[in-house]
């Protein structure tokens, strides 16, 4: 099978580096274009031997995209192309149509409760939504609550299909020399209790919280990995809370690294998402509105205890899957209160074990069951896959 990935951008953010990892472990024959950004993540996946073609489209507006990409559509010759995020959905699914391909598949990776993307969820954008969702065979969402939502928002149950995110679970093992390691070259010293959190820099985040928290708790660290619009602010706010010198922004980390020639980091090189995990003590994701939660699966599988105010891949799980999750109203007061409360634990105990949830999002699993959907709607067969419970 011959398979076309269409996405939006290519820069560093959980559905890009998602699509890296299934094709990492997909056993088809894949292409990728990237409508604009073709950036780390892109880089990556051609490290990895894979091809990616950059439609350097100019915006959302830009319609001349559309006959270059169905010309590219129709040169490959693909059994199936596979959309994902909103701009490729819509751009994808049509100019398949037009050259001619008719098994399109397509990913919804971030459809949250008042939000897509970060677009506010009106008539509008569900009217769009909706006209490109029925040109394709098969939607697939990354949790269950995605589907629902998917549901609600109009989609036919019948399309809609359950592959959740998956992450390569033994790359976050607990590591203590890479603890050491990742704290000397951030500054932080051995026996510091560093709080930790893993996301774009944006409002929707509401790491502003967790700053302000963390300010209260004297001698706390806040490590803070991402880039984006709100690193400049999170920064004045550290200064106005008293805490410059104790909350740290690395910038954004692109999971799994750039291959080198040995395959394994340079010298010079800055510490890889799991090493900056092992340096953290806890993780907090202080969003509101998420659609999986990867980052705080990848802590769970680091061995670390997860706050979280949203986090459907958990949600979506009985509670015995992740005993040391727990799920918080993101309230400064309540946070302080939180890791106030772990600050103990960290000064008693070792790395947690690896609880089942991890062992249930392991990126082969995810791969094995898009392959499914690939294959039923290949076939025309329209039964919809659903996520089994983990037990």
């Amino acid at each position: 099978m011959k398979v076309l990935h269409v996405i939006t951008g290519l820069g560093i953010g959980g559905a890009e580096q998602q699509l890296r990892l299934l094709l990492r472990q997909l056993p088809v024959d894949s292409d990728v274009i990237t409508l604009t950004n073709p950036g780390a993540v892109a880089d990556g996946i051609v490290a990895d031997g894979g091809r990616v073609t950059d439609l350097a489209m100019t915006g959302n507006r830009d319609l001349g995209a559309l006959p270059r990409l169905t010309r590219l559509v129709r040169q490959g010759r693909y059994d199936l192309v596979h959309t994902h995020l909103y701009r490729a959905c819509l751009y994808g699914r049509f100019a398949a149509r037009f050259a001619g391909v008719r098994t399109i598949v397509a990913t919804e990776h971030s459809l949250g409760a008042v939000q897509i993307e970060g677009r506010p969820l009106t008539a509008s954008a569900r009217g769009l939504y909706l006209a490109g969702e029925r040109l394709g065979t098969a939607t697939v969402a990354v949790s269950a609550t995605v589907a629902r939502r998917l549901e609600r928002w109009g989609v036919r149950p019948d399309r809609i299909h359950v592959v959740p995110n998956g992450i390569e679970a033994g790359r976050f093992a607990f590591d203590p020399a890479a603890r050491r390691a990742a704290r000397a070259r951030l500054g932080l010293a051995p026996d510091a209790f560093v709080v930790g959190a893993v996301g774009r820099l944006t409002g929707g985040k509401r790491f502003d919280r967790l700053v302000r928290a963390v300010a209260r708790l004297p001698g706390a660290q806040l490590l803070l990995v991402g880039e984006g619009p709100e690193r400049g602010r999170l920064l004045r706010l550290a200064e106005e809370c008293g805490a410059a010198g104790r909350v740290l922004l690395p910038g954004a980390c692109q999971d799994p690294p750039p291959v080198t020639r040995t395959g394994a980091p340079g010298p010079h090189d800055p510490p890889d998402l799991p090493a900056l995990l092992a340096a953290m003590d806890v993780s907090v994701s202080t969003s509101h509105d998420e659609a999986f939660g990867l980052a705080s699966l990848e802590a769970l599988a680091a061995g670390l205890p997860v706050l979280y105010v949203a986090c459907p891949a958990l949600e979506d799980l009985p509670p015995t899957a992740a005993p040391d999750a727990r799920r918080i109203s993101g309230s400064v007061p309540g946070l302080v209160e939180e890791l106030s409360r772990l600050r103990s634990w960290h000064q008693e105990r070792a790395r947690l074990p690896v609880p089942p949830a991890v062992r249930h999002y392991d990126i082969s699993h995810s791969a094995e069951q898009l392959m499914a959907v690939y294959e039923r709607a290949a076939r025309g067969r329209a039964a919809p896959i659903r996520e089994v419970s983990c037990p």
